[in-house]
């Protein structure tokens, strides 16, 4: 027998040196559409990328990186 599940999704990004871990507001919603939801809560996103989607304890997890501040 073979059971099927669905994988928690989580988006993290760091901000001011801290990672923060957002929950998934809608299931439906592309990890693009995500990122500009919570832009509009978390600024530093409006210029984010997304890195992912990689599976750690049992989640899938994206995580949004800013590119303001870094150098190079």
């Amino acid at each position: 027998m073979l059971i099927t599940s669905h994988l928690e999704r989580i988006f993290l990004f760091k901000d001011k040196g801290q990672e923060l871990e957002l929950a998934d507001p809608d299931h439906s919603m592309s990890p693009e559409a995500i990122l500009n939801f919570y832009s509009n809560t978390y600024p530093v996103l409006a210029t984010a990328t997304i890195h992912g989607p990689a599976i750690e304890n049992d989640r899938v997890v994206y995580r949004f990186v800013s590119t303001i501040g870094t150098k190079g």
